[in-house]
């Protein structure tokens, strides 16, 4: 089966960050688990210092955008 190199763009409120290198996947439904579980990273690594994110992951193949995938939310502390 043919892969396609597919790149995962990361976008946050602080720009673009261009993924050079991509990575095989044989089918889509691999593409959007990858973006989904890197959207993951991403949130988990973000949590700290900050009240309101936006964040997507937009994917790409040679031929141009091929998916997105984003959340945002807000996060602030409820005293008593």
């Amino acid at each position: 089966m043919p892969m396609t190199r597919y790149y995962f763009d990361l976008r946050d409120g602080g720009g673009l960050a261009i993924d050079e290198e991509g990575m095989e996947m044989s089918n889509f439904g691999a593409v959007q688990e990858e973006a989904a579980r890197a959207l993951a990273d991403v949130i988990r690594d973000s949590l700290r210092g900050h009240n309101f994110h936006q964040i997507a992951i937009e994917v790409r193949d040679g031929d141009g955008p091929v998916l997105e995938v984003a959340i945002a939310w807000r996060s602030c502390r409820l005293d008593s």
